[in-house]
């Protein structure tokens, strides 16, 4: 059975820098209650012609260069996220046809914070059956556009990006080692979102309709959820992988808030040195918090080649899970890719084949 090995990594993020400081005159505010009860400092929003799938493809060309992998070589492509460009077609059927991903299926997937956990287990196992060779897993957000901005509680919460791996398989030991995942719907008004959905859509109510268009929350019950969560699943993936604690180097969480973090470390009994931590300048990007991290970590040589880590994380639904893996990085292989130059070609190849159907649909009509 063939393993799946994580062997690319990008990511990427909006250039306009909202501060604490910048919050503060929008609401009842400042820097040092922000940091005191959150770790943020400063989050990232994105710009007017900065959208989830534009991100996303940005740390998938990134993470697909690492990897030294043609994105025609891509098997699947999941991109997990709760703020998608449309309803359908999905985020990440853009994201294949801009990559020029030509032979890889391609869907979302909707689990909130705890997406990426979910999409990266869902393409190790697509591997691990032997149904696919290589996968790409993005977690992407643009949440700001969802953010109440006169809501202190959560606009000094959010803020957008994505981040991208590359799975492939191999016979060699190693890669994701163990996954878990949890859900309890009877949580979900603890954390929600619901415009969108057909219960508040457009068409309803618009004074009920605007209510509901901005992210909801109950701070203090995700809070004791979260820290419970944290440390269940963490446990629970390394039994899983037969793995303990003290096997483990670094342990990269959602990154939601530093006193949640701070919790689980006191509950797993580590040292906040194990724990992977940078929400203090992108605050929550949901989905795409933890590859963010893990990228920066490997940039920063904090992540080697070999090490054992756990991924965890939670979110609304709620959902929750975490995953073991032994950091790999990339195959040995020959010459050098270069993805970019593929997603020149499949503008092209898009935009040939809307001609194409465009000729197929005259000659249908005509037919009839």
């Amino acid at each position: 059975m063939p393993y799946a090995h994580i062997t690319g990594w990008g990511m990427s993020v909006p250039e306009k820098i909202l501060t604490n400081d910048d919050i503060s005159k929008m609401v009842d505010t400042n820097d040092t209650w922000i940091q005191e009860r959150t770790g943020i400092r400063e989050r990232r929003i994105a710009g007017e012609n900065e959208t989830t799938s534009s991100l996303a493809v940005a740390a998938s060309l990134k993470a697909l260069k690492v990897a030294n992998l043609r994105p025609t070589d891509l098997d699947l492509v999941i991109c997990a996220t709760s703020t998608p460009d449309y309803i359908f077609p999905a985020t990440a059927s853009l994201i294949q046809d801009q990559l020029g991903a030509t032979k890889a299926g391609a869907f979302d997937l909707l689990a909130a914070c705890s997406g990426f956990i979910y999409g990266l287990n869902m393409a190790a196992q697509a591997i691990r059956s032997g149904s696919i060779k290589s996968a790409l897993v993005v977690g992407a957000e643009t949440l700001s556009h969802y953010v109440n901005w006169k809501d202190r509680s959560t606009c000094i919460l959010f803020g957008d990006g994505a981040g991208a791996f590359v799975l492939q398989a191999s016979e060699a030991p190693g890669g994701v080692y163990s996954a878990v995942m949890h859900s309890d719907g009877s949580g979900g008004d603890l954390l929600s979102l619901k415009n969108g959905g057909i219960k508040f859509s457009a068409t309803s109510d618009p004074i009920v309709h605007e209510n509901k268009r901005y992210i909801e929350m109950d701070g203090n019950e995700v809070f004791r959820f979260a820290t419970r969560v944290m440390v269940q699943a963490t446990n629970e993936a390394l039994e899983a992988a037969g793995l303990t604690l003290d096997q483990v180097q670094w342990i990269i969480p959602h990154q939601a808030n530093v006193r949640i973090i701070k919790a689980a470390a006191r509950g797993l009994e580590l040292p906040m040195e194990k724990f992977v931590v940078n929400l203090d300048r992108y605050g929550n990007t949901s989905t795409a918090s933890i590859p963010i991290a893990a990228v920066e970590a490997i940039e920063k040589g904090q992540i080697k080649s070999g090490d054992k880590l756990v991924l965890v994380g939670f979110g609304g639904g709620l959902t929750w899970g975490a995953i073991t893996a032994q950091w790999t990085g990339p195959f040995p292989s020959k010459g050098t890719v270069r993805p970019e130059q593929y997603r020149v070609l499949g503008r092209f190849r898009s935009y040939v084949r809307r001609i194409i159907r465009f000729i197929e649909g005259l000659l249908y009509r005509r037919e009839l």
